[in-house]
């Protein structure tokens, strides 16, 4: 895990081809005291990070992300006020590794969406 402490793998479930995931982002996390000081922000690069490892751990496989489209923060995750998150990942074997398409929400609110292809290590 390449975020040591900064979130949490409550759930996650998979059927068929669709993982639904939901985690905790640790509020305390010394990430925030840069991302910003008295007004936390989950970064972005961050859930792209938690996506990826949430992927790894459906396929089973170490990934890398090759490309990504259709990225769109949609609101703020403040891990003070929403740290609570579900990640829908709709995941597809291709040729030399997986798509994934995903959607995060807290509450009924959703955050990012995200498509991405991710090639095997």
């Amino acid at each position: 895990m390449q975020l040591q402490d900064f979130y949490k793998v409550n759930t996650i479930e998979t059927v068929d081809n669709t993982t639904t995931a939901n985690i905790t982002i640790n509020k305390d996390h010394n990430i925030f005291n840069g991302h910003f000081p008295n007004n936390p922000v989950t970064p972005g690069v961050c859930m792209m990070q938690i996506i990826k490892e949430i992927t790894e751990e459906v396929v089973s496989e170490k990934l890398f992300m090759q490309t990504s489209s259709n990225i769109k923060f949609m609101a703020i995750i403040n891990p003070e006020k929403t740290p609570d998150l579900e990640l829908t990942l709709n995941v597809s074997k291709v040729e030399d590794g997986y798509k994934v398409k995903n959607v995060t929400k807290f509450e009924d609110t959703v955050a990012l969406k995200l498509n991405t292809h991710f090639i095997v290590k």
